[in-house]
């Protein structure tokens, strides 16, 4: 008998295991897929730590998660600075001095507002939906560059039928700084995050290929508690209905040539270009093996986002007002089940970072007494 069934090995529940087994307790980890590490799993081709299910950067301004995670691998100082491709124009994200230069010829950061500002007046009143809202924060050259092909290929509708709240704030920075994320720590930990992933859970036992809702009532006689990470309407058999994710698909290719594109990311912002990014995984490494020796080959990954049907990956929650009400029906069957801990963004239904999702499976151990 364990004392914890852990289902899923993705960050929230390797962090768990890691820390349960810490304090003594008996741990299994079962997981459906054939690997360990969840949506982070990297896997080496060629020398490249290849980012298999999307490109995952961390960063945190939280002081105590870095000081955690980096027990588990070191991590290199990759800081994440995106492309825009639009119509072949190329374009410096977050929107920054180097975007309004190219967008308007402007130098200075008071032409650059000024554009802006004159362009924000198009929207009187309220913003009635997405659309309304990014030109009321951006204006409508970058609305319409940058913002509207890519949000309509994410979202699989058009900006004018999605609520203005899915775009509270969009970054926009008078400095030459093009760091996208505001974040005091970031970075990739060397040799990928299957390795850190591997490190968190030495020493515990691992099931591979093991569907947990497929023999719930087995597999949770073998422990007095279970932490589950998977989808929270899958777990009670989609009985009140089914909770909307977007979904991702991955074309993934190796190419015979040193540079495909020169960034780890470029966004395609126009409508017609059917994937909404080009990954090209060798730059998050700087281009480099462990050894440090240049990489002769490239492998580059296509994402096209979709809506989620029913077999495919969940990846991001709908956290839409409908589907907030659904959850909460949800998260009281939940509760009642009181040997069963749900966490992470599928069980809790949430979009999480990385770092957020460490600092939630910390607390869930707190409050399991075991730090």
């Amino acid at each position: 008998m364990y004392d914890y069934l852990v289902v899923g090995s993705g960050l929230f529940g390797a962090v768990f295991a890691h820390e349960a087994k810490k304090a003594g307790k008996s741990v299994l980890v079962v997981d459906k897929r054939p690997h360990i590490a969840g949506n982070v799993y990297t896997e080496k081709v060629e020398g490249i730590n290849v980012h298999k299910y999307g490109a995952h950067i961390f960063h945190t301004n939280n002081r105590q998660v870095w000081e955690y995670i980096t027990q588990f691998a070191e991590f290199n100082r990759f800081t994440n600075s995106p492309v825009a491709n639009y119509k072949g124009e190329l374009f410096s994200l977050p929107f920054n001095m180097y975007t309004f230069n190219k967008m308007w010829g402007v130098v200075t950061p008071e032409e650059a507002l000024a554009k802006i500002e004159e362009q924000r007046r198009e929207i009187g009143g309220q913003p009635r939906n997405l659309e309304e809202q990014a030109i009321s924060l951006v204006g409508r050259d970058i609305y319409e560059k940058l913002i509207k092909g890519y949000t309509e290929k994410q979202w699989g509708r058009d900006c004018r039928e999605l609520p203005a709240f899915i775009i509270k704030r969009l970054p926009v920075r008078l400095t030459f700084d093009n760091n996208y994320f505001n974040a005091l720590y970031q970075g990739i930990p060397a040799g990928g995050y299957t390795k850190l992933v591997d490190n968190l859970l030495e020493g515990i036992e691992v099931r591979l290929n093991t569907d947990y809702l497929a023999d719930k009532a087995v597999l949770n006689a073998l422990a007095d508690k279970v932490v589950y990470t998977g989808p929270i309407d899958a777990y009670f058999d989609y009985q009140l209905g089914t909770l909307e994710y977007r979904s991702v698909r991955f074309e993934h290719e190796l190419l015979d040539k040193p540079n495909y594109q020169g960034n780890a990311a470029v966004n395609y912002t126009d409508r017609e270009t059917p994937w909404t990014r080009i990954i090209e995984h060798k730059w998050f490494e700087f281009g480099k093996d462990e050894a440090g020796n240049d990489l002769p080959k490239t492998i580059i990954s296509r994402e096209y986002s979709s809506e989620w049907q029913p077999g495919d990956e969940p990846y991001y929650p709908v956290n839409d007002e409908q589907n907030g009400r659904l959850y909460a029906e949800y998260k009281k069957l939940a509760e009642a089940e009181r040997k069963v801990i749900f966490g992470g963004r599928l069980g809790e239904y949430k979009y999480y970072d990385m770092d957020q999702v460490i600092a939630a499976a910390l607390v869930c151990c707190a409050e399991e007494k075991l730090l």
